[in-house]
């Protein structure tokens, strides 16, 4: 068995000319033929492998035809370490024989006579040798070409850097420095996955946030690892996604992503090196409102417009701006699909993937202490906001919705340290969020409206329209917010000391 280290990166088809020419590749030595290799995976009807996330696959390369069998490992920022087992295939007969995981050899001789071609991948391969500094050397492989299933197909257009010696921080460091110069991008699924999508002809969900279960006196720079890689995935993902797929949620979903990180960052921020804090924080908060232009007027659309649509015909000016704002939607949707844009958040993908492969334990510091300290502080400045809101400072209002989005995110980071106490205080935390967010896109959407209005007497008049009709219910909605944020800001925490598992 060989140990597979590699660093997958995507990047747009028009940028290979000026990857190929890059001089840490074009400079690079030629390792192997250039070539074009034919690769089928093989699976049972069912996908019983695909579902114990084992793949094999028939490469011809060349006159050779080579059996590959792998098990899938997680990606980690891009970086996946993963077991291989590749030898030649002969007699037209799969042979599990060097499959030296048990559970994995039994596995694939329980399937062996059922096994059938389920998608083929077909690219052309460029490898050059690069050794950055003494005792590294990695491997380049540039692939493009297309993923067929089904009578469907898609595009590949990659480059994978696989650690020959060296460390995964040399993967990182390489990538960050090819990024500088090209739209690159780690990309966390595998030609396999996207080859099983193709053939069972699947729209890839958005990826949501996912618990990370943590224990008390796990060390929190760890356990701030730990959260950060699965905030960084969910944001790989759904940027990737909204790259190739028309889908307003995965934009929204990469938000969310980048939203939480600025939180974690902020509620461990006594226990990370200040630099890192620093430089993160402002950074997320930028690449978060580079994405919030599109996602607003989706929020516009669907909150504020379509209720009033819906309900039967309207005017020619509800309409232009309806139609305004649909305009001005699909042009920020563009936006986000430009190389420029995407060059810009796939490098700090990179950069902070690399940060946190870096980073070193502190074992003063466990979790369990940190997040209670974290959670505390941000209670007491929801509360600090309340007051000002309920003494008519609406400004605060934003800000208590502001502050208790990141007393929710705190919530689902720590869940595991407090199973029993937390499920009935997020639910109500979750209630008054919904609340402050329908009063927050309400005063959102009439600026956005507005902007869209200008001087436009008939867009100004169903813009003003539009506020009246939603003004009786968000009232409603700000009494109450009030209410029930003092109801659960007295109540007691979930983080009182005692309550850790």
């Amino acid at each position: 068995m060989s140990k597979e280290v590699e660093l997958k990166l995507a990047l747009p088809a028009q940028a290979l000319p000026a990857l190929r020419a890059h001089p840490l590749i074009a400079d690079a030595p030629v390792e192997g033929a250039d070539g074009v290799l034919l690769n089928t995976y093989f699976d049972t009807p069912g996908l019983e492998l695909r579902s114990r996330k084992i793949a094999v696959r028939l490469r011809k390369d060349g006159e050779r035809w080579l059996q590959t069998v792998k098990c899938a490992a997680a990606s980690l920022g891009g970086l996946a370490s993963r077991p291989e087992w590749e030898h030649p295939y002969r007699d037209e007969r799969f042979d599990f024989s060097v499959v030296d995981i048990p559970d994995v050899r039994t596995e694939l001789e329980s399937v062996r006579s059922r096994l059938a071609p389920v998608f083929t991948t077909t690219f052309h391969r460029q490898t050059r040798r690069l050794t950055p500094a003494p005792g590294i050397v990695i491997l380049a492989m540039i692939d493009e070409g297309t993923i067929e299933a089904g009578g469907r197909s898609s595009p590949i257009c990659e480059l994978e850097l696989e650690l020959v010696s060296g460390d995964g921080k040399d993967l990182y460091a390489l990538a960050c420095r090819l990024a500088a110069d090209l739209p690159l991008r780690p990309e966390d699924a595998s030609k396999a996955q996207r080859g099983y999508e193709l053939y069972q002809n699947l729209r890839p969900a958005p990826r949501r946030a996912r618990p990370v279960a943590l224990s008390a006196k796990t060390e929190a720079r760890e356990a701030f690892r730990q959260l950060a890689y699965e905030l960084l995935a969910m944001w790989q993902t759904n940027e990737a996604l909204a790259l190739r797929l028309d889908d307003p949620e995965y934009v929204h979903q990469a938000r969310v992503a980048l939203r939480r990180l600025r939180t974690l960052l902020g509620l461990f921020r006594r226990a990370l090196p200040n630099t890192l804090t620093q430089e993160w924080r402002p950074r997320f908060a930028a690449l978060a409102n580079g994405l919030g232009a599109a996602r607003d007027a989706d929020v516009v659309l669907d909150t504020l417009l379509a209720p009033i649509t819906t309900q039967g015909p309207v005017g020619g000016d509800m309409q232009r701006l309806v139609a305004a704002l649909e305009a001005h939607r699909d042009t920020e949707r563009a936006s986000l699909r430009q190389i420029e844009a995407s060059a810009e958040r796939g490098r700090a993908q990179l950069e902070f993937a690399a940060v946190l492969h870096a980073l070193k334990p502190d074992a003063d510091e466990l979790v369990g202490s940190v997040a209670r300290r974290a959670m505390k502080r941000v209670r007491r400045d929801a509360r600090t906001s309340l007051a000002e809101a309920v003494a008519g400072d609406v400004a605060q209002l934003h800000r208590l919705r502001i502050v208790l989005k990141r007393l929710r995110y705190g919530l689902d980071f720590f869940a595991s340290l407090w199973p029993q106490k937390v499920p009935e205080y997020a639910r109500a935390l979750a209630e008054l969020q919904e609340s402050l967010g329908a009063i927050n896109d309400a005063a959102m959407g009439n600026r956005l409206l507005g902007e869209l209005a200008g001087s436009d007497p008939g867009l100004a008049a169903a813009r003003a329209f539009t506020a009246g009709w939603h003004a009786p219910r968000i009232a409603q909605l700000r009494a109450h917010a009030l209410v029930d944020a003092d109801a659960l800001l007295g109540s007691p925490a979930p983080w009182k000391k005692g309550n850790a598992k």
